[in-house]
């Protein structure tokens, strides 16, 4: 804490402790080094190198809209894992509760473009330092400053039993502290089976008060008990405690159901270069006007903005616009801003 020094003439005001700085959200996961590809992997070529991760991606919209973000992980002590941290601080993310694990390499996920439409990625993280996540991680980046929302997805917990256990942890300290839950599902089949993430997530609910996901994933998260004939999943979610329930939609755009009424936004059009990222995109959108205090068609209408200025940059987290970007979108072909 700055204070005055006594030689000068101005009264100083009484010593207070120091406040850790609190964020407005906290997520938690892995980011790995990311090589993007400029056509089959076996023939060779260049290729680009990044950095990429759910949660990252996320933290990384939500600073260049103007918001403090805390990202917890686990890095390997290698050149990779500086890569990730120096990315991450340069864009404004708070790193101080990342670890690192000198037993264990950063992962890594290489990018494969096949057909101008269609991208294989081939993950390398069994093993990796962000799979060893611990629940100390957790304790670590609550102890720092509690977040307004905690942000996690349903990557994490398939990393592993230790990483599992990590989110578990940050949903009871979530609890504890008042802090607002964000779960996107994010499913991913190579990670692991859908009972098995269905077993996992669906213990999660009682914490989560905005659930994201994809249409597909809704049978995910719905109750092991059986439903009444006819109840829509989205109705049997938000029984359960949800309070806001977000489906994305794709190329068709975004529906929020809440308790009290539903509302749907079509995507925006633009010339779509990579939809890797755009889901993340769309999250940090979405918190970023709850953050702000906006209603529900202000959150869902900025969350589609962001999801759309994904698409039209290669990378994952790269097109991620500034808050005063926001507008853009509505500029005419050929627009020039000077």
């Amino acid at each position: 804490m700055n204070t005055v020094p006594d030689t000068l003439a101005t009264p100083t005001a009484p010593d207070v402790p120091d406040v850790p700085d609190v964020p407005d959200v906290l997520t938690l996961g892995e980011t790995m080094v990311a090589l993007r590809g400029s056509g089959p992997l076996k023939l060779g070529g260049t290729m680009a190198v990044s950095v990429a991760g759910a949660e990252s991606n996320v933290a990384i919209g939500l600073s260049r809209l103007g918001h403090a973000v805390r990202w917890a992980g686990a890095v390997g002590d290698d050149e990779a894992g500086e890569l990730v941290l120096r990315t991450l601080r340069a864009e404004g993310v708070d790193v101080a509760a990342a670890t690192r694990d000198a037993s264990a390499p950063t992962g890594l996920l290489l990018f494969e473009p096949r057909l101008p439409d269609v991208t294989r990625v081939h993950y390398y993280r069994a093993g990796s330092a962000g799979s060893r996540l611990t629940p100390a991680a957790a304790d670590a980046a609550f102890a720092a400053g509690p977040p307004r929302v905690l942000h996690l997805t349903g990557i994490t917990p398939a990393l592993g039993p230790s990483a599992a256990e990590a989110c578990r942890r940050a949903l009871h300290l979530a609890r504890e502290h008042g802090t607002q839950v964000c779960l996107d599902v994010n499913f991913r089949s190579r990670l692991w089976s859908s009972d098995e993430a269905a077993k996992e997530l669906r213990g999660w609910l009682p914490y989560v008060d905005v659930l994201i996901a994809s249409d597909d994933e809704l049978p995910l998260c719905l109750p092991s008990r059986p439903s009444s004939s006819g109840t829509e999943p989205e109705k049997s979610l938000l029984a359960e405690g949800i309070r806001e329930l977000v489906v994305k939609l794709g190329a068709r755009g975004a529906t929020v159901h809440t308790a009290d009424d539903t509302l749907h936004s079509p995507a925006r059009q633009v010339h779509a270069v990579d939809a890797v990222g755009a889901g993340d995109a769309f999250v940090a959108g979405y918190l970023s006007a709850l953050l702000d205090g906006a209603d529900v068609t202000t959150r869902l209408d900025r969350a589609i903005i962001t999801g759309a200025f994904a698409v039209t940059s290669r990378g994952d987290w790269e097109g991620a616009p500034t808050r005063s970007e926001l507008g853009l979108l509505s500029a005419g072909p050929g627009t020039v801003v000077r």
